[in-house]
């Protein structure tokens, strides 16, 4: 991969067979990134970069603005998220299987006593990952009748630099256990981001062309994404 710097700006430039420059700005750190087509030099993207350097400022002060959730140690009154909503988490420790119950606004973990913090983080993830697994589920099912796509299998597991990925081949999604605590809609946006994939495997034309037929308002559900109080580790799509 390519780069071009400008001042106090690296940019990562991706060259390959699309018909116009495409600038993006990613959270949470303000990574920039040009996609143009192969025909174009260089010298001409630094220029197309220099004139579009305020906008590039603009939406990277805005991106490491944002609230971050710092690494949690699962101990009473800590707040956790859920489906968007913050809630204060509370422990109680019993000699019986460990169990987590939602309430108006609390998460309750039951653990047996002087159980760790790995123990404690192990129990409330799986929750999420069962609560996610269940939300996804409908969604896929929902958007694989509406785009005429069809998924073999998809799983949720904790990734570090992605939201969601799709193995075309293998027509396997997997979705970040984090989406459990964001937006429900978020969620939706992701699902359908990756069975987009399995019509259209790169982010070119094509496939913003298939979101905006199928998901008008996609844009809106990942400005809402990156708006939400980000994880310490890094996100992408």
């Amino acid at each position: 991969m390519q780069k071009l710097k400008i001042g106090d700006i690296i940019i990562d430039v991706i060259q390959k067979e699309i018909k116009n420059i495409h600038l993006s700005v990613h959270p949470p750190t303000g990574r920039v990134r040009i996609s143009a087509p192969s025909r174009i030099n260089l010298d001409t993207l630094r220029i197309y970069a220099i004139s579009k350097i305020n906008w590039i400022r603009k939406h990277q002060k805005k991106m490491r603005g944002q609230e971050r959730i710092t690494p949690r140690d699962y101990i009473e009154r800590e707040s956790h998220y859920y489906l968007g909503k913050r809630y204060l988490l509370r422990v109680f420790e019993e000699e019986a299987k460990p169990k987590v119950i939602l309430r108006h606004e609390t998460i309750d973990l039951y653990v047996r006593k002087n159980s760790n913090k790995k123990k404690r983080q192990d129990v409330l993830e799986e929750w999420y990952r069962n609560n996610l697994r269940l939300i996804a589920n409908e969604f896929i099912e929902k958007w694989e009748k509406i785009i005429k796509v069809r998924t073999n299998e998809f799983g949720i597991k904790r990734m570090k630099t992605k939201w969601g990925t799709c193995n075309q081949k293998a027509k396997r999604i997997w979705l970040n256990l984090e989406l459990a605590k964001k937006p429900i809609q978020c969620t939706e946006f992701i699902v359908v981001h990756e069975l987009m994939h399995l019509i259209e495997r790169k982010h070119n034309e094509v496939f913003v062309a298939l979101m905006n037929k199928f998901m008008p308002q996609w844009k809106h559900y990942k400005e809402e994404l990156n708006k939400f109080p980000l994880s310490h580790e890094t996100w992408d799509y």
